[in-house]
C-alpha cells in the first residue's frame, strides 16, 4: 500500500496584486516562477473576515469578503490557517506623555535624522527613535540603517538616511530583493523636478 500525501497551499491577500509594495513586474515574475508551478492557490483583493477553528472533523473555515466592496466573496476550508496580518509599532506605555509626544497613528513622529518631535512640532532634546515605531519603513534594514544613522548623529556626525537606499526583501526561495525606486515612484517624483535638483 502507498501513501499519497496532497499539499495544497492557499493564501490571501488583501491587496490587489501578490507581494504589495514591490515592482508589479516583480510581483508577475513571482507568481510564473514561485506559484504558478506549484500548488499553490491564492486570493487577492479579498479580506478574511472570520475563521473558524476546526472541530468535530469539520474542517478550519475562512469567510472572504471583497477589500472594496465589502460584498461577501468565498468561503475556504483548510486543515489549518496561519494568520500572518502585518506589523503595528509598539509604543503604548513608553511614557511618551511625559515628554509632550503624541503618536500618529501609533507612531512616532520624527525628522529626517530619527529625532522624535512633541505635540508642538519642537525636537525633543536627546532622544530618538528607529525602526517600526517610527513608521518610516517598516523593515528590519530599515530599522539597521535608521541605528547607524542614529550613531553617527549622537557621535557628532550629521547623517541623514536615504530610505530610497534601503533594501526590501521578500524571504521566498529563491530570495526576492529591491532596492530603490520603481517605475511608479520614479515616475510620481519625476513630475516635481524641484525634489531632483
Amino acid at each position: 500500500m502507498k501513501l499519497v500525501i496532497v499539499s495544497q497551499v492557499t493564501f490571501v491577500e488583501a491587496l490587489d496584486q501578490l507581494m504589495p509594495g514591490f515592482d508589479p513586474e516583480i510581483g508577475k515574475l513571482a507568481q510564473r516562477v514561485l506559484i504558478n508551478p506549484r500548488k499553490i492557490d491564492y486570493h487577492t483583493g479579498v479580506f478574511a473576515t472570520k475563521i473558524t477553528p476546526a472541530k468535530d472533523g469539520k474542517p478550519v473555515t475562512i469567510e472572504l469578503i471583497d477589500a472594496k466592496t465589502k460584498e461577501p466573496k468565498d468561503t475556504l476550508e483548510v486543515d489549518a490557517a496561519l494568520i500572518a496580518t502585518g506589523r503595528a509599532p509598539f509604543t503604548q506605555g513608553l511614557g511618551l506623555e511625559n515628554v509632550n509626544v503624541e503618536t500618529q497613528r501609533g507612531f512616532i513622529p520624527v525628522d529626517e535624522r530619527m529625532r522624535v518631535i512633541d505635540s508642538k512640532g519642537k525636537l525633543v532634546p536627546h532622544l530618538y527613535c528607529i525602526g517600526d515605531a517610527n513608521g518610516k519603513m517598516m523593515l528590519a534594514h530599515a530599522a539597521s540603517a535608521q541605528g547607524i544613522s542614529v550613531v553617527e548623529q549622537v557621535s557628532g556626525k550629521d547623517h541623514v538616511l536615504n530610505h530610497l537606499s534601503i533594501p526590501a526583501a521578500c524571504f521566498t526561495h529563491p530570495e526576492i530583493s529591491m532596492v530603490g525606486l520603481t517605475e511608479v515612484c520614479s515616475f510620481t517624483i519625476s513630475k516635481i523636478p524641484l525634489l531632483l535638483c
